[in-house]
Formats: C-alpha cells, sequence, structure tokens
C-alpha cells in the first residue's frame, strides 16, 4: 500500500482585534504617571507597615505589588465574597475610596491590640462588632493619614473612614462605568500573608496627575524627554492623510423621489449661489470655501476658518 503525502492545512491565521480606546475615560494609565504612582504607593506602604508594627508590637510588612485603571464593575467582579471592604471619603472630592482587605486580617489585628498571639477569627461569616469596628477604624484611620505625605508632590489626598461593608456586589462606592485606581499590596504580618487594595476615583487622580506633570518631572532629562515625544507625536499626527469634502447645504427629499431617480433627472439645491460651501473633515466643519477653478479643475479659495472646531 502506497501512502501519499498529503500538503498540511494552512494554519489559520488570527484575525487581529480592535479594541476602542475612549480618550474621555482611559483605562490604561501613562507610562510617567503609573511610575510617579508607584512612588507615591511605595511610599505609603512603607508608612502603613511601620504604623502597624508599632500598634500592633509585631513585624508588620506592606508591600506595593502593583496599580491600574478599572471600571468600578470590573473592580468588585475581582473581590472574594465576603470581604471587609472600608468605605472612605476622599478628601477634597468628597467621592468615595475602598480600602479592602479580608475580615480575618481584621480579626488578627483586634487579637494584637488586646494583647493576643495573633489567631484571630477565620469562622466564615464572621463579622465585625461595633467595638471591633471601633479599633479597626482608628487604626486605619492612622495608617491612613500617611497618604497625604506619600501623595504631597502629586496632588492633595486624604481618607476618613466611614464604615464597613462585607458583600462587594451590594456596596455602591461608585457608578459601574466610572473610572477607578486600584492599588494592590501584599500585607504580611507575622507568618500572615493578605492581600490589601485600595482604590480611589479615577477620574481625580488622573487629572490630577496630568495637571502635576511640569511639577513632578524626576529631572530636566526627563522634562526634555517629553518634549521631544511630543515633537514627535505632533509631527506623526501632522502627516496622517485625511479626506477634506467640500459640502452644499444638504436638501431634504422623499424615500419614493430616491427610488425614482434615473439617469437625467435634476435635483434642485437649496444652496444659495452666494453662499460659501462647508469645508469639512470627517463630518467636522473646519472652515468655509467660495467655489471657483484653478486652470482645467474645479477648487475652492478659503474665506473663514472654523476656530472652535480646529483643537
Amino acid at each position: 500500500m502506497t501512502v501519499l503525502d498529503t500538503p498540511a492545512a494552512p494554519a489559520r491565521t488570527r484575525e487581529p482585534q480592535v479594541e476602542l480606546y475612549d480618550f474621555r475615560r482611559p483605562l490604561t494609565l501613562v507610562r510617567e504617571h503609573a511610575r510617579h504612582l508607584e512612588m507615591a504607593f511605595g511610599r505609603f506602604a512603607r508608612q502603613f507597615g511601620t504604623q502597624l508594627t508599632a500598634r500592633l508590637r509585631v513585624l508588620t510588612q506592606l508591600e506595593f505589588e502593583q496599580v491600574a485603571l478599572h471600571t468600578y464593575d470590573e473592580y468588585v467582579s475581582l473581590l472574594p465574597t465576603p470581604t471587609a471592604m472600608v468605605l472612605c471619603t476622599v478628601e477634597p472630592t468628597r467621592q468615595t475610596g475602598v480600602v479592602q482587605l479580608p475580615v480575618a486580617a481584621t480579626m488578627v489585628w483586634i487579637d494584637y491590640l488586646f494583647g493576643g498571639d495573633g489567631r484571630g477569627d477565620d469562622r466564615p461569616g464572621r463579622e465585625l462588632t461595633e467595638i471591633e469596628l471601633t479599633l479597626v477604624r482608628e487604626l486605619l484611620q492612622h495608617a491612613l493619614a500617611d497618604l497625604e505625605y506619600a501623595f504631597a508632590g502629586i496632588t492633595k489626598l486624604a481618607l476618613d473612614v466611614r464604615g464597613v461593608q462585607y458583600n462587594p456586589q451590594f456596596v455602591q462606592a461608585a457608578a459601574a462605568s466610572d473610572t477607578v485606581l486600584v492599588a494592590t499590596f501584599t500585607l504580611r504580618m507575622g507568618e500572615r500573608t493578605d492581600v490589601l487594595t485600595l482604590m480611589l476615583p479615577g477620574e481625580h487622580m488622573v487629572a490630577a496627575l496630568q495637571a502635576a506633570d511640569g511639577s513632578i518631572a524626576a529631572s530636566p532629562e526627563d522634562r526634555l524627554r517629553a518634549e521631544r515625544a511630543q515633537v514627535d507625536l505632533a509631527r506623526a499626527v501632522g502627516d496622517v492623510p485625511v479626506e477634506v469634502g467640500v459640502r452644499f447645504t444638504p436638501v431634504t427629499v422623499q424615500p419614493r423621489d430616491v427610488i425614482a431617480l434615473a439617469v437625467g433627472d435634476v435635483l434642485p439645491l437649496t444652496h444659495p449661489s452666494t453662499e460659501p460651501l462647508d469645508v469639512v473633515v470627517d463630518g467636522v466643519v473646519l472652515a468655509r470655501a467660495a467655489l471657483g477653478s484653478h486652470g482645467p479643475r474645479l477648487a475652492c479659495r478659503v474665506v473663514s476658518v472654523t476656530e472652535e472646531n480646529r483643537e
């Protein structure tokens, strides 16, 4: 029996997936902004660990892991249930921030505060009593006070602890589509390791970073690099081809007139012969122009420019 070699089927090439980017609500941090946030959260983490070590009398470390922008709905979907979501008022915007950590970790804090050995209480569904909540609120309030120092070079930031909730799905700290800034930390206390997250209003933090770009630049080299990047971006955008159209005033007709169109029909326009035409790019009117000719070709001469649409 003869076995014939058959050519292998060509591998299917995956179609590139294009994701729309909303410049009004970005979900990606600029590299420089991410670097400044990492430095600020790193300072906060060191101070937070020092505060807990002093209050609990056990070696505690808070290590910064990462920072990212999410929608609030995405952030909530990543949290375990139940968990302690400590709601805070963010000053000066009066928006809501969240410090999230396992309930069992707060029980260990309370055990240490009362002179225990840090066993805590791992019973599922356990919630803080009023006395325990008061102790946790006071402990967190002292630790969160270091945020103002950590973010002094970026924006004025302070958190005031309000209360705690345990089911993320029922906490409406922001609208589902709102952009939030989420910092993730690893909390090591004795032999125990937990994950802690800090959620802040995203739009306020991004706006503060943009406003502080000049003042928080690390060095003259950074500023020079940013200026060169801006020049390169302007040059690249200036070389992008765009389609420019000249438009008469639209005329309204009935669908039956459109269907009945035939060669030789005349559509009367409502555009006055003395009025200039619209010069448009992607439907945006950028200028007005008078119709004319340039040699054997039609042309138009720009007579006015719409400044407000050129930004």
